[in-house]
């Protein structure tokens, strides 16, 4: 193995897949790594939204998305408490367009070895079955990985950067010591269900505090079924969360009425806690992309797409920032200053959001505001589509209105 690369990826899922053909393309000598052989079983609500779908035409994989069955999605049917029901699309007409009208649901084996597969036609020295183990840290730089091959043997990897994607439980992130808990204590449920006259072009979500549920069809009658309860419950059905899961769906009214003949076709999976915090790395010479930069929480789809859209910022800033004299404290800066602009307000609106499903009432009320408010139903599913920008939807008086419930 060379010892000596301009960037060193850790991880292969869509985050470090994406950074890894960006920089092969831009001339880098570009390392991926990964401890898994792809494709492999990775937990996720599989959904893509209609801005994922031009960073995927920019790597060069969104025709083998759509060759591979992707579900076009037009938009959510979304259920409050009280059943109020909000049938929400993606705008199609007006001041903000998406790349495409419609999301995409996909499973995720089937994503992730498109874009492995896209990966290894680059340049790129693509290792599967490779595990990071450290960092090589000197001083307040990061300059290399700590490498096991499939035999074994560990051996130092020196890189000019390192980017962390690598997940949840990213090696970088907590060798670093940037990982810590959020207040927002939650758990995901996830499987597969039969829905034989379920949803075909749209994905379903009921809201019922404490719980929500997301149902995505990514097949003919299968959809992607998750249930988020709180955190604590975990511990009080340990060993049994397939009892869980099944009571709690079967008590969603709501959910039933729309997928009457739902029936689970594979164990329940589960991922908590599932929000978490991951504070900007101090070293030079290190950039955390995807879930290995943190996670709130799943209600507006947002993993993919962020990690898509964070290997965009990161190979910009790395093909710019290595050939400039500042170098690397330069290329961070660069990468920092893009990644909040993008996330800044989505972020606002996913804790706004958090915010209303949490309260019966609250929730209850914006549903029946936004019941009458048609057009600002559809400028919310363009913000969680990721091509409305979030400020149009931030407005004081917006907001106002929403909270109150009027």
């Amino acid at each position: 193995m060379t010892t000596a690369y301009d960037a060193v990826v850790v991880g292969a899922g869509p985050a470090g897949a994406a950074t890894g053909i960006l920089l092969a393309q831009g001339g880098l000598r570009v390392l991926v790594l990964d401890r898994a052989r792809f494709p492999r079983p990775k937990i996720c609500g599989e959904y893509l939204s209609p801005e994922a779908a031009r960073v995927l035409d920019r790597l060069g994989v969104l025709k083998a998305v759509d060759a591979a069955g992707a579900v076009g999605l037009s938009g959510m049917t979304i259920t409050a408490p009280d059943g109020t029901r909000l049938r929400g699309t993606y705008p199609r007409a007006g001041r903000w367009r998406g790349y495409r009208d419609h999301a995409l649901a996909l499973p995720r084996t089937t994503l992730d070895r498109i874009l492995a597969d896209r990966l290894r036609e680059t340049p790129a020295d693509f290792r599967e079955g490779h595990r990071v183990t450290d960092l090589l840290v000197e001083g307040s730089s990061v300059a290399g990985v700590v490498v096991q091959d499939p035999a074994g043997h560990a051996r130092p990897v020196r890189a000019r950067v390192v980017i962390g994607a690598d997940g949840r439980n990213s090696v970088v992130a907590r060798r670093l010591r940037l990982v810590s808990p959020h207040w927002l204590q939650r758990l995901a449920l996830v499987t597969y269900a039969a829905a034989v006259d379920g949803p075909r072009d749209h994905g379903i979500i009921v809201v019922d505090p404490p719980v929500y549920s997301i149902a995505n069809p990514i097949l003919p009658g299968l959809v992607n079924l998750s249930l988020v309860v709180p955190l604590d419950w975990a511990g009080a059905h340990r060993g049994r969360l397939d009892e869980l899961f099944d009571r709690q769906v079967g008590g969603l009214r709501h959910l039933i009425e729309q997928l009457p003949a739902l029936s689970r076709q594979a164990p329940v999976q589960a991922l908590g806690p599932l929000a978490y915090q991951v504070a900007r790395p101090r070293h030079q010479g290190v950039l955390l992309v995807g879930d290995a930069a943190g996670f709130y929480d799943p209600f507006t789809g947002e993993g993919i797409y962020t990690a898509l859209r964070d290997a965009e910022h990161a190979a910009a800033a790395v093909l710019t920032g290595l050939g400039r004299p500042e170098g690397r404290s330069g290329m961070l800066s660069a990468f920092r200053r893009d990644r909040e602009r993008t996330l800044r307000g989505k972020r606002r609106v996913t804790h706004l959001l958090q915010l209303i499903i949490s309260r019966r009432g609250v929730a209850n009320g914006v549903g029946r505001v936004l019941a009458g408010r048609p057009a600002v139903l559809d400028l919310l599913m363009g913000v969680i589509g990721d091509f409305v920008p979030p400020g149009a939807l931030l407005g004081p008086a917006m907001l106002r209105a929403l909270l109150r419930g009027r």
